[in-house]
């Protein structure tokens, strides 16, 4: 079976990279060892920058594509969100931060759901500067709680952009629900059954 060709892209590849990443990450993180915990902050470190990377290489080489902009938000949000989980599990998270993770965590699967509501409708809304900004912060609060857990001085500081992350991801995510509230108004006259998934 042959590879299709943008999954033979070089942007696509680091983007593939990222997502299978991310359970190696949280495996070592759950493990828990000092130095497993400093090899996962290395791995994240790299995972965080190909988001970056990834699409300036995409347009660099001009191999922008439609799976690569479909992945991309993805990988996203996979890695985020199964970090939130994993620093949720080995107390990571103080009481005060579970506050600011469940609101990123409920934000992203709400917008991600509007998107598949739009996308039915064939509707796309453009990313906002800020919104680009809100997963930079995130990424950054989460390198700083890895980091916490083995410089304990640093909690004051990734407990601060964790709550600055939540901020930046809740008002994007209204900023998207006001920009597409009109779209609600189109209501399809039958409407297929509900998925489980």
């Amino acid at each position: 079976m042959q590879i299709p060709a943008s999954l033979r892209s070089l942007p696509n590849q680091l983007t593939l990279a990222r997502i299978a990443a991310i359970p190696v990450i949280c495996l070592l993180l759950v493990i828990g060892w000092d130095w497993l915990r400093w090899l996962a902050l290395l791995l994240y470190a790299v995972a965080a920058i190909t988001d970056w990377f990834d699409g300036f290489l995409a347009r660099r080489m001009n191999q922008s594509s439609d799976l690569g902009r479909m992945l991309d938000p993805i990988a996203d949000k996979l890695l985020v969100g199964a970090l939130l989980l994993t620093f949720a599990f080995t107390r990571d998270f103080s009481v005060w931060e579970l506050i600011p993770a469940i609101a990123i965590l409920t934000r992203e699967i709400f917008v991600s759901g509007l998107r598949e509501f739009l996308g039915s409708r064939a509707v796309t809304v453009p990313v906002t500067f800020l919104a680009k900004w809100k997963t930079t912060v995130q990424l950054v609060a989460l390198f700083f709680v890895i980091v916490d857990g083995l410089l304990p001085s640093f909690g004051f500081i990734s407990g601060l952009l964790m709550w600055l992350a939540a901020a930046l991801t809740v008002w994007t995510g209204w900023q998207y629900l006001m920009s597409t509230w009109p779209h609600f108004e189109s209501v399809t006259t039958s409407a297929p059954a509900p998925s489980d998934e």
